[in-house]
């Protein structure tokens, strides 16, 4: 199991392959339009959900821009509360700390709280090619890691199973990880739940060392916040000797009050519950009570160069709470995996290509898996406005430009594959730039519009494939316009009946839209 799937194709030739699953198609359409239906129903309870939500991305946003004064405290309130912190610069300095963390308490397994970042580093594999086995705990990374598979979602990672396909997993693969499957296991969730229940109360009770990620860290107290659903990241943090956290920097919030905002909008934007059955803080270490040893490694991996752009650095606002695949029409269609990485749908299409950058085909394709109709704008919690982000993107893949990778500037070079693109807006920055010629070329366009083909040739046939190209009027505007409303037209008098009107003010320069 990969964590950025670093290889695949381009994600259109990897949707076009998930679009002909008609049983992934099915399990996909079925959770994200109940998993919506029910959020529209939680945040509709809400008065002030749009203050929430303007609080929200102030917060975060205020956080950014001081980034550096809250991880020093930070560090200085985890340390005065008796943990460690360590600060890894990239996935292999992360892996590095971690892997050497647990071979000092000479165990050789470890149970596992669902976390991202971990997964983005490809942690898992890691500790596998140091003899040391990581378990997963959440029920859906559990599907996952038992079917050899990958994520698919960020809050449902399994959203691309049904129940049945589950049975089998679990009846075919748990006895290779531990306790198997009960004997006549049937798809119904009760069963399923309880197997794995079974299966990973054993780790639970062993283990000595929980490794987990966090939602939120604070920087005034020191404390570390895990909000969950099944009780298993409780049992991670609580019961094991040592715990080790695996946080980006991005995931920071100065105090306690801050935290209060997210508590609310956090729970109602991914599952939809009014708060989480299950909200875990730790702050340090205590005597008898939880780990004897807790370790923090702060996660850059991408994350200074992200913060480095004015435009994109909103991406690391995100709270993961997947509202935005759930909405998004692309997502429900392709699926997680079409993405080639850990961050799927339509926050994956701006966060991996900041934190990886454009320079593989897969990484130069994500900001164009995207209609732009912005539904994830319009349900985000922290109002990232991920089309802007999108297309401000795609202007860096075709352009290339001035950046910031590995903490330095840099000139990327454009993305190959898109001559056509910008030798396009070139011509067209050029006409709109040059007025005459602009009417010259309507004209010509509308007096031999009857000429014009139904589809475009070359690179454009993919496009006019799925859409009808716009027809081109009798005239243009700015002709018609001279015709009706210049000097000398009758047609302004007979559009213009009265004084205030919206035609008489607009034909007299005054007003406008309002």
């Amino acid at each position: 199991m990969s964590g950025t799937f670093v290889g695949m194709p381009a994600f259109p030739r990897a949707a076009r392959e998930a679009v002909r699953d008609a049983t992934l198609r099915g399990n996909l359409r079925h959770a994200t339009h109940t998993i919506r239906a029910k959020r529209a129903k939680a945040v509709a309870e809400v008065s002030d959900w749009a203050q929430l939500r303007e609080a929200g991305k102030q917060i975060k946003d205020h956080t950014l821009r001081h980034l550096d004064h809250y991880l020093v405290q930070l560090e200085e309130s985890v340390t005065a509360a008796g943990g460690t912190v360590h600060w890894a610069a990239d996935a292999a300095e992360a892996n590095r700390i971690v892997t050497g963390l647990v071979k000092e308490t000479g165990e050789s397994e470890v149970v596992k709280v669902k976390s991202m970042a971990t997964q983005e580093i490809e942690l898992n594999e890691a500790l596998e090619a140091a003899g040391i086995r990581a378990y997963e705990t959440d029920l859906a990374e559990l599907i996952v890691q038992l079917g050899k598979d990958r994520p698919s979602h960020i809050l449902v990672p399994a959203i691309h199973r049904n129940r049945g396909e589950i049975r089998d997993i679990f009846a075919r693969e748990m006895s290779n990880w531990g306790r198997p499957a009960p004997e006549g296991l049937t798809d119904t969730p009760a069963e399923l739940a309880e197997a794995a229940r079974l299966h990973l109360r054993e780790k639970f009770l062993r283990a000595k060392v929980g490794i987990s990620g966090a939602n939120f860290m604070v920087a005034e107290t020191g404390t570390l916040v895990v909000v969950e659903s099944e009780g298993n990241g409780r049992m991670c943090l609580t019961l094991p000797e040592t715990l080790i956290s695996v946080v980006g920097i991005e995931k920071i919030v100065p105090t306690w009050q801050d935290l209060e905002v997210f508590l609310q909008t956090l729970p109602r934007s991914s599952t939809a519950e009014r708060m989480n059955p299950y909200t875990s803080t730790w702050t340090g270490t205590a005597d008898e009570d939880g780990p004897r040893a807790f370790h923090l490694v702060l996660l850059d991996n991408g994350r200074t160069d992200t913060l480095a752009d004015e435009v994109g650095r909103q991406a690391l606002r995100c709270i993961r709470c997947s509202a935005c695949l759930n909405v998004c029409p692309v997502y429900e269609r392709a699926g997680g995996h079409a993405y080639g990485s850990v961050y799927p749908g339509p926050i994956g299409a701006i966060l991996t290509p900041q934190l990886r950058g454009t320079a593989s085909e897969i990484d130069a394709s994500l900001p164009y898996a995207s209609s732009l109709c912005g539904a994830c704008y319009e349900v985000c919690p922290v109002a990232i406005d991920i089309p802007e982000v999108l297309v401000h993107l795609r202007e860096r893949v075709v352009e290339g430009g001035q950046a910031v990778r590995g903490g330095n500037k840099v000139v990327l070079q454009p993305a190959k594959g898109h001559a056509a693109e910008r030798a396009a807006m070139r011509a067209a920055r050029w006409a709109f730039s040059h007025p005459g010629a602009l009417r010259t070329g309507q004209r010509l366009a509308s007096r031999t519009r009857r000429l014009h083909p139904r589809t475009l040739p070359g690179p454009g046939r993919a496009w006019s494939g799925t859409r009808d190209l716009p027809a081109v009027p009798a005239e243009p505007f700015r002709d018609w316009w001279q015709r009706t409303h210049g000097k000398g037209g009758s047609a302004a008098a007979s559009t213009t009946t009265g004084a205030g009107t919206p035609a008489k003010d607009k034909a007299e320069g005054k007003g406008g839209d309002r």
